[in-house]
Order: structure tokens, then sequence, then C-alpha cells
């Protein structure tokens, strides 16, 4: 089945893997209208950013989830099928649902003419709204202002940090792109921030301009106590309504702690009940069905898989690690990343952690040739050993590691690990 969808989808321009952009709201706005607006069957949650925008929204979801509401959300890209990006309650779209739709969606695609992007969004709704979400939390594409996914009419906006990513199309300052992902903000509709100056000014002028109330979460939250484990975190913070003792959020890593904030101050706004802001947050990897984010496959030695596809996610990601590595021990990583992304600034990173690094045989087109990829690792100071698929990475650390040695995989969505990958 999945065959056949893949074929269908192939017809598509992927403007994403052409390195090229082509913004603008009208195609997805016809294709929808032509579908019949499955927008309009259910409550709509936008979520924009940089960084930690996927991690959001799923904690966001699954506390809706959590709640008794069934919830659709709406991610991008996928890790290993395309149904991944159109889940309710945590489950991907059944394959035979998404196969059926792509046929009889057939000729509406020839008159419209839409991307990959635009279609797999368009479908998204449709399946949520044949059945019966009552929330759909959206998270955008690469923009804002004109994202694909701004044809929306949330009842909620959130943007979370705001960093130097894809400047080629969104501007090379953090007030800019701060300018395009606040273009989701709409009249009079709340938004949650969690992003830092100078990007959270910018964002909070564009609100004012549009009646839409701005929660700052910084401001709004206060964080008392924390304690950061491996595999999750427990905090006890106060918010505007409560406050919440020994809440369990269940993706690792202080910066995971600001994005369950920002989807905890959304869920207040939304009326969701503290039981199950509880337990979203504790169970977000299962009520939404989130892979990818520093996902441990196994703990000795320590083999950890992370979508980090920037610097500054790097940075977030490398910072945990640290805190968890012994004295001594050897720090494998398998890197793989988009040719637009900062290659430079993340290989310096890397070189700062000690980090041994084998660059990934590129799974696609956009992504970076290991010769290059490796080129500019060693201008930053990095280790670099031989190029390898992910499998052979794996295999190879698995059979020469001490226990207390780690293997990070990173730098690209396209590179995240499967527990099949993992020799048996």
């Amino acid at each position: 089945m999945m065959r056949e969808i893949d074929a269908l989808l192939a017809q598509l321009p992927r403007f994403a893997d052409q390195g090229i952009w082509k913004p603008g709201l009208e195609r997805t706005q016809k294709l929808l209208d032509e579908l019949g607006r499955p927008q309009d069957a259910f409550d709509i949650v936008h979520v924009a950013g940089t960084n930690g925008k996927g991690s959001t929204a799923s904690f966001l979801a699954a506390m809706s989830c959590a709640a008794g509401l069934r919830t659709g959300l709406h991610t991008s890209p996928h890790l290993w099928q395309v149904t991944e990006r159109m889940r309710i309650d945590g489950e991907a779209a059944p394959e035979n649902w998404l196969a059926a739709a792509l046929r009889r969606t057939q000729p509406l695609v020839e008159k419209t003419q839409p991307s990959y992007f635009e279609l797999t969004f368009a479908l998204s709704l449709l399946y949520f709204a044949e059945h019966g979400a009552d929330l759909v939390v959206v998270e955008t594409g690469m923009g804002g202002r004109l994202d694909a996914t701004n044809v929306l009419a949330p009842v909620l906006s959130i943007i979370t940090d705001i960093g130097l990513d894809h400047t080629r199309f969104l501007g090379h300052t953090i007030e800019r792109i701060a300018q395009e992902k606040a273009g989701i903000v709409k009249p009079g509709i709340p938004v949650v921030t969690s992003a830092r100056s100078p990007a959270v000014e910018a964002i909070e002028e564009i609100a004012e301009t549009r009646g839409a109330p701005a929660h700052r979460v910084e401001r709004d939250i206060q964080v008392l106590s924390k304690t950061i484990a491996l595999r999750e975190s427990t905090v006890t913070v106060s918010t505007p309504n409560r406050t919440f003792r020994d809440l369990r959020v269940g993706l690792a890593g202080k910066h995971q702690i600001r994005n369950a904030m920002t989807a905890l101050r959304g869920a207040e706004l939304l009326h969701i009940g503290k039981r199950a802001m509880h337990r979203g947050m504790r169970e977000v990897c299962t009520l939404s069905g989130l892979h990818g984010r520093w996902e441990v496959l196994v703990e000795r030695p320590l083999v950890v898989t992370d979508a980090a596809h920037n610097a500054d996610a790097l940075a977030a990601i490398l910072h945990h690690l640290e805190s968890f590595r012994q004295t001594g021990s050897a720090l494998t990583v398998l890197f793989g990343v988009m040719r637009d992304k900062d290659t430079g600034a993340m290989g310096k990173l890397l070189a700062e952690a000690g980090a041994y690094v084998r660059p990934v045989k590129p799974p696609s087109d956009r992504m970076c040739i290991p010769e290059e990829l490796a080129g500019v690792l060693r201008n930053a100071g990095v280790r670099v050993g031989a190029p390898c698929t992910v499998r052979e990475g794996i295999r190879a650390f698995l059979a020469e590691a001490s226990t207390e040695d780690t293997l990070l995989t990173t730098g690209s969505h396209r590179i995240a690990v499967r527990p099949e990958d993992l020799p048996q």
C-alpha cells in the first residue's frame, strides 16, 4: 500500500527537496475549498517557530487527548512514512485511507496543482474531518505568514523559540524571522509565545496591532523546581491559574521544559483540566505518536537519536547529553544534514563536545554528500571518520564500544533511527 501512496505523491513537486520555496496561500485555499473546507469541522491550534514547534504541538495534542478530546495532529516532515503527518490520538492515518484519498482526489490535484506539502496538509485536514476530530493541532512548515497552513482560522496561536534558520527565505535577522513567524497571529485570537528577546518584542508588536492577546511564557510561568533525568524531567511550576507540583515532562532536556511550559499555557487557555495536563505531559510520546526527540534506544552503551536540524537544536541536545556522559567516555555521532543548514556552526559544537563524527550517506538529494560534509567538519576541528549508513554506523559502534560510551544520531529527520535499525 505504501508503494502506491509514494508513487502517487512522487508526481507532485517537492520544493524543499529542490532547495526552493514557492510561498503563497492560493493553491492551498483553492484545494481546501474544493474538498468542502474540512478545516471548519473542528477547532484548531496553529503552532509556528524555529525550534521546538513539533515538541510543543505534541505536548498540547497529548494533553488534549488525555482530556478526552479526539485530537488530530499534523506535523512535518515525517520520519519514516507520510501517514505520520496525520495522526489522531497518537495513531497515524491508515495506509488504505490515504491511498483511497489520493485516488479520489486525483482530478482535483490535476486541477489545483498543489505541492507535496500542500496536498499532504490538505489531506490531513480531510482525514481529521472524516474521522470526527474535536481539536486539531497544526505545525507550520517552514515559515508563518506565507506558509500553506496559514489559511487556517485557529482558536489559539503558539509561537515557539526563534532562531536563525531558513535565512535565505525568511530573513537574516531574528527580528525579521520573528515577523514572518508571527504572520500566523490572527485578529483577536490569543497567542502564546516562548520566544526570547528580540523576537518576543517583534511578535508582541504584531499581536498588539491585531488585537490579539499575547501570553509570554517567561512572564506567565515560573519554574519553582526542576529535576532533569536521562529520559524525562520533573518540575513544579506556577501559572496565572494554579500551581503544578511534580509535573513529569516526558521529553528529556532543559529545552523540552520550555516547550512543555509553552504547551501548558496553551492548554490552560483551552480550559483543559489539570489531571489531563499531568497525564499528557507524562505520556506525550504515546498520546501524540511522537518519535525522534531524544529517543533513548539503548542505555549501556547509550544510543540516542534526535532530529536536531540546526545549531540551536544541536546545542540543546549536546548540553543535555553532557550531563549524563561519564568522564573520559567516547562520543560517536552519526551526522547527516540538509544543504541549507549552517553546517559550520554545527561542526563547531561537535568539535567542542569532543565528538568523533561519521558522515551519513544521504537518503535525500537535498542532504550534504559525505565528502562535502567531512570537509566542513574537519575545518571546524572535528575528528571525522568514514562515511556510513545509519545501520552500518550503529552496528560498528555496538561492536566496539564500552558500556560507558555514547552514540548520537542527529542532524536531520531523514536519519532518525528506527528500532529495527538496531542489531538483534
